[in-house]
């Protein structure tokens, strides 16, 4: 099945304590499209790259059949560029470099093949720029949104106004709790909901992830690992997981839905294990299903009586 896959493309410089990556692949398209292309190919993409961008990784998306047919090059520009530095526990980070460069001024168009695909996976770009792609598409069966704190903080009117028109809301917990105002997950969730989606996803990092379909719950854990050297791209790789396996199967019940949540985790866990795209940029189906079945392994278990 079809889908599109809008947001930033950027070569990022990453520090952590476990070593450093300069001018790597990085942002919310790039990570989303590759982790979808494991499940639905082709892979359509919209973004925006300035003529520094590397061709052998355009060449890498083109492998991957990610078709980049709505993606904008300017030669004459330069690609969205960002520095960060995480702290030794991974969960904080500071952000010492960004430059926006050619995504300033980012006016997603959507191509004319692209605006009948069924399903439609936002990035955390601006909210008025994510409805500006769904305006122009052509009754998708579902659309799927991600976001980030800076937008809840500076557009959240604008976040809101998206929410109601988006099926399915990708979201982490300390945002989840600024946008709802609410401490407790579950009240933060029923009133996202209230917001337009009634499907969303709260993400827990290490602690894996709730997923809230209408009235029904389920909790997933994250995969349990000995090494985690960089987190970048870790929830957009969640999110191309999961609406790469939803898009495979076209199949919206709450039933794939929570297999979708497992292979997203599946594919986020291959990420966060290597800087950069590199923990997702080769794997194999085997790799994958041989981590999804350990992911149910780890999960498992027989209820008994009292």
């Amino acid at each position: 099945m079809s889908l599109l896959v809008v947001g930033s493309l950027a070569l990022d410089t990453i520090e952590t304590p476990f070593g450093k990556a300069e001018r790597t692949l990085g942002g919310s398209a790039t990570f989303i499209s590759v982790a979808a292309s494991y499940f639905v190919q082709p892979v359509r993409l919209v973004g925006v790259v300035g003529g520094d961008f590397p061709k052998k990784e355009l060449e890498y998306f083109e492998e991957r059949e990610i078709d980049l047919e709505g993606l904008q090059i300017i030669e004459e520009g330069k690609t969205f560029h960002w520095h960060g530095k995480y702290d030794y526990d991974l969960n904080s980070r500071e952000s010492l470099v960004t430059e926006l460069n050619v995504f300033a001024d980012f006016d997603p168009v959507v191509p004319e093949s692209f605006k009948k695909s069924r399903y439609l996976c936002l990035g955390n770009i601006n909210p008025e720029l994510q409805k500006k792609v769904f305006q122009q598409m052509e009754n998708p069966k579902l659309i799927v949104a991600d976001t980030m704190n800076f937008w809840i903080s500076g557009k959240k009117d604008a976040l809101i106004d998206v929410l109601k028109h988006i099926n399915v809301f990708i979201i982490n917990d300390s945002e989840a709790r600024e946008l709802s105002e609410e401490a407790n997950l579950f009240k933060a969730a029923k009133k996202i909901q209230s917001f337009g989606p009634k499907i969303v996803i709260i993400k827990k990092g290490e602690h894996g992830a709730l997923l809230f379909y209408e009235n029904e719950l389920f909790s997933a854990p994250a995969y349990p690992l000995e090494s985690i050297y960089d987190p970048t791209g870790a929830g957009d790789s969640f999110a191309g997981g999961f609406i790469g396996y939803i898009a495979k199967t076209d199949d919206i019940s709450f039933e794939n839905m929570k297999r979708a949540v497992i292979f997203g985790s599946t594919i986020a866990s291959f990420c966060v294990e290597k800087f950069s795209l590199e923990g997702t940029r080769d794997l194999s189906h085997i790799q994958i299903k041989d981590r999804f079945n350990e992911f149910t392994r780890f999960s498992a278990f027989e209820p008994s009586e009292l």
